[in-house]
């Protein structure tokens, strides 16, 4: 509801917003005194301006509809007319020539006398920022977020004041944002920490549990971009019989619960658990909603973020629907670059602060995540421009700090002793016409044989226990050629270093793993392709020496830096080397057989990718902030691996001892010459050789391969 402070300042704003965008329909938002020695600049002024006016006044007409609950009675025609209508200038290829784009306004630019050329990039970068930011005021009209909308539109009128008054340059503009973003990253801050712990602050669970969920209209409810792929993918899961939905649920509720058991992690305590899912699942996600409901857990959920304060490169977290343009979200991706300085970063830190203290409660009853993950689309690949933004090595420096004490932070209320979380994938109509006969395979993937597949990764463990280091290498072309140190065993009755990995907080089952030993882990991990945080890297080579990352390349760009720039954008997150955080040995052959059969390997994420083939893991170790949670195996065996060298400066200097990212490269079977378990005394055993399980108790792997 607005308050008579906030309602006077909606109508003042969209009051000069209809002036203005009135005025640049008619040619004359500026005067002709405006920038008068250069009249092409006014008239890409003018039309810059006057279409960020228009977005902005469809949008309001949306929010009214909504009050008046007109827009709920609209046709599905007119829905999707709507839909279309808030994304049309990004969408459908219209990215290429958006005010969105960088690149569109700086080769616009090109052709004008701005001078000097410096600044005119500047300023290119700054506007696409601005374009960018006001789109946020979608999310904020759905989720009934109205200071956020009066907000977003009182920033529009300073820039639009600014050229008005004749001086809109680089200068000013950078000087308006840089300060809009810092005086609103406490609001956006708290909204998003509240969006995360309070049941309902978003809107999007009322809107689950209370729409016709038979109807595709539904989809069109939620300010979401919208594709046929989403309505055929909610259409699909309107075909299941009930009893599948609920098993299909179940396995993903029953995996989160039996993450807090196995972890020994008080599960009774907690109170609320966050889905983050894509648009399309809303029928499995009621459900699931359902279940943990009756397990005494509430469920929150939210929105990927739309600000900039708030997001994290490209990489959507929470809940999200289509995306109107890759590129464009991939250009935007280090925006904070505009604003990003130790100023910045101590008021942010501040604000997580203030945030976490206020909502103190509801945070220590909070459990995790329960994430679902898709694949299918065809998988990405940017490409990188020098007229987006780009982080200085000082600001990768900043985001890097920022990183590291923010989650200091929120581990305090939300402790990782006392956390949990789950995950699972589903397929996107995208992955072709089969995508019905791969979305029952993948179902069925998710959910096997927990008995069998225990005995059978106990076997591998029973040897890797008793192992001084691990060899794996490559096979063919394949350079694959390392070292991995394993932690010994002090007690073997009652002690291990391999987690015997099934279908709990990581679905599907199906690897062991073990945090490495980083003095004399050694060696080059080689794969021919490989998608790593939904980017693909083509023949990528990471070398390592003592456990941390020396050296990488990978045939991406042309130009050898750039594609060094690349992986250390999206892999090493901005740091000068990471540790080897994990080394896990897949067994789930018949998720990789799945993906051979249909030719849909290259789209599998990374959580089904895993389990196919051994795959090493950068950055902290899988047990990171719950180090000294006791962690044990089915067999009763107390997991010792929780820490490595690094790791363990959590208890002399905590800066240093965590990343906050963890990234795992997966070589295919096929690429795998031999893994080798060596014992201290040089007793050597086969695990794997030229792609097929050989040690004694694990033949059944081979059985899906050879099929």
């Amino acid at each position: 509801m607005f308050d008579d402070n906030l309602k006077e300042r909606l109508e003042l704003a969209l009051g000069r917003i209809a002036e203005l965008e009135s005025a640049s329909s008619e040619g004359c938002f500026l005067s002709d005194e405006a920038y008068a020695d250069n009249e092409e600049y006014r008239g890409f002024l003018n039309e810059y301006f006057g279409e960020q006016a228009a977005f902005l006044l469809y949008v309001n007409k949306v929010r009214e509809k909504r009050i008046s609950g007109e827009f709920e009675k609209l046709s599905y025609e007119d829905l999707k007319k709507c839909n279309k209508a808030l994304y049309s200038d990004v969408a459908d290829g219209m990215y290429e020539s958006s005010f969105t784009n960088p690149r569109y306004i700086a080769g616009t630019f090109e052709e004008m006398e701005i001078a000097p050329e410096s600044c005119a990039k500047d300023l290119a970068r700054e506007l696409a920022f601005l374009a960018y930011e006001l789109r946020s005021v979608i999310v904020h009209v759905f989720e009934k977020k109205d200071t956020f909308f009066v907000t977003m539109l009182e920033l529009y009128l300073q820039a639009a004041c600014e050229a008005e008054s004749g001086s809109l340059n680089a200068a000013s503009l950078k000087e308006i944002l840089y300060w809009f973003v810092s005086d609103t990253s406490d609001d956006f801050m708290e909204d998003r920490t509240a969006d995360q712990l309070i049941v309902g602050h978003s809107g999007i669970t009322q809107w689950i549990a209370e729409s016709d969920l038979s109807k595709p209209d539904y989809l069109y409810k939620i300010g979401e971009y919208v594709t046929e792929d989403e309505e055929r993918l909610a259409a699909y899961l309107g075909t299941l019989p009930e009893e599948e939905i609920s098993r299909m649920a179940a396995t993903f509720t029953e995996g989160y619960k039996r993450g807090f058991i196995l972890g020994g992690k008080p599960f009774e305590k907690k109170k609320t658990v966050s889905i983050r899912y894509e648009l399309g699942f809303e029928r499995l996600v009621r459900e699931e909603m359902k279940q943990f409901k009756a397990m005494g857990l509430e469920t929150t959920i939210y929105r990927a973020a739309a600000n900039a304060v708030n997001r994290r490169q490209n990489i959507k977290i929470g809940f999200f629907g289509a995306s109107p343009d890759e590129q464009m979200e991939y250009d935007h991706r280090f925006d904070d670059a505009l604003f990003l300085d130790s100023k910045f970063v101590e008021r942010k830190i501040g604000a997580v602060k203030l945030a976490y203290e206020k909502y103190a409660k509801e945070a220590d009853v909070f459990g995790g995540p329960a994430c679902m993950d898709t694949f299918g689309e065809v998988p990405f690949e940017p490409e990188d421009f020098e007229e987006v933004y780009h982080r200085t090595p000082a600001q990768q420096a900043l985001n890097v700090s920022y990183s590291n004490e923010s989650n200091a932070i929120v581990n305090q209320y939300i402790k990782g002793e006392e956390r949990s979380f789950t995950i699972i994938a589903y397929p996107k109509p995208q992955i072709g016409d089969l995508f019905e006969q791969v979305f029952k395979e993948t179902a069925d993937i998710n959910s096997l044989d927990y008995e069998k597949y225990k005995d059978i990764q106990q076997a591998l463990i029973d040897v890797l226990d008793e192992a001084d280091h691990v060899e794996v290498k490559g096979a063919g072309t394949n350079q694959t050629d390392i070292t991995v140190k394993i932690q010994k065993v002090q007690n073997p009755a009652n002690e291990t270093v391999f987690e015997n990995c099934l279908a709990d907080v990581n679905i599907p089952l199906g690897e062991v793993f073990t945090s490495p030993v980083l003095a004399g882990t050694t060696g080059t991990i080689h794969v021919s392709s490989v998608y790593l945080n939904d980017l693909q890297f083509k023949n990528l080579k990471v070398t390592l020496k003592d456990g941390m990352v020396c050296d990488y390349s990978n045939d991406n760009f042309e130009d050898e830096e750039k594609s060094k720039a690349y992986f250390k954008e999206n892999v090493l997150f901005g740091h000068e080397t990471l540790p080897i955080g994990e080394f896990a040995i897949g067994t789930n052959t018949t998720a990789y057989a799945m993906g051979k059969k249909y030719d849909i390997v290259y789209k599998l994420p990374i959580l089904i990718v895993e389990k196919m083939g051994p795959h090493f893991a950068l950055g902290d170790t899988c047990y990171s902030r719950s180090e000294e949670v006791a962690t044990f195996n089915p067999d009763g065996k107390k997991i010792i691996c929780t820490d490595n060298e690094v790791s363990l400066l959590r208890k002399t200097d905590p800066s240093k001892a965590y990343f906050n990212c963890h990234t795992d490269i997966t070589i295919p079977y096929e690429e795998i010459g031999v893994i080798t378990a060596v014992k201290a005394d040089g007793t050597r055993v086969d695990l794997i050789r030229d792609g097929r399980f050989v040690l004694d108790g694990t033949e059944e792997l081979n059985r899906p391969l050879e099929a």
